[in-house]
């Protein structure tokens, strides 16, 4: 093992116990069979009264290919207008290749969600993190984040890592303290299209997929996981 990934496993265990806190776990349909723990593959959905979905996806294949990822998405319920909660790291034995975590605002940048009060909280608390190296993001991207994402590439500064893992493992904390402070402020309809706008766009990510075939996935899982799993629609 390595420092870094015993960081980025503690803060796995982590959010998996807010989770837990906050939280009920529940089957959703055709999820168990990508939950593969034996395989170093795990996916796991919890809600609330405040929360419609929030996933954590790792894959683990630090044995195999010298190489760790986790996804964290929550979606809230449709009746709160509050952003969406992301953190995504892939890391290597000594570096994070890349590492990206945001409140994303209902409808992007420029949607009615860009005022939202925990965005603009997000923003204050972000502000004086700045990468070693920032990542360029593409259009997908560019519709669905906030102005104020941190999206940082080849951190190998244990330092500057530290400071992603805590910045995102403290304000899921607040994020999961406060977000039922919005239930009932949304119109359903204008939240579920701005939900399904987000994934709409993830979808779009060609790095998703690609990274998880060269982490030795089946090819057919990783298509219809990131299709139908990662980012599912909700109609």
């Amino acid at each position: 093992m390595s420092e870094l990934w015993d960081k980025l496993i503690d803060c796995q265990h982590n959010i998996i116990e807010m989770f837990d806190q906050y939280g009920t776990e529940y089957a959703e349909e055709g999820l168990d069979y990508f939950n593969q723990p034996d395989n170093g593959w795990i996916n796991r959905v919890w809600q609330n009264d405040n929360l419609r979905r929030a996933h954590i996806d790792v894959v683990n294949a630090t044995a195999t290919k010298g190489l760790w990822m986790m996804h964290v998405c929550i979606f809230p319920q449709l009746h709160n207008n509050g952003p969406i909660y992301g953190f995504d790291v892939i890391a290597g034995k000594n570096k994070m290749t890349g590492a990206f975590h945001d409140y994303s605002p209902l409808g992007g940048p420029n949607g009615a969600g860009a005022n939202h009060n925990m965005v603009e909280w997000f923003e204050d608390t972000v502000s004086e993190f700045v990468p070693s190296k920032k990542r360029e993001l593409p259009e997908w991207a560019l519709n669905i984040f906030s102005g104020s994402m941190v999206a940082a590439g080849n951190v190998s500064d244990m330092e500057e890592a530290d400071t992603i893992i805590d910045l995102a493992q403290n304000n899921l904390k607040v994020y999961l303290d406060v977000i039922g402070d919005h239930n009932n402020t949304g119109d359903p309809d204008a939240v579920l299209e701005g939900q399904n706008w987000y994934c709409h766009n993830q979808q779009q990510n060609p790095h998703t997929p690609r990274v998880m075939k060269s982490l030795g996935l089946n090819e057919a899982d990783v298509e219809k996981f990131c299709t139908d799993m990662l980012f599912p629609k909700k109609v």
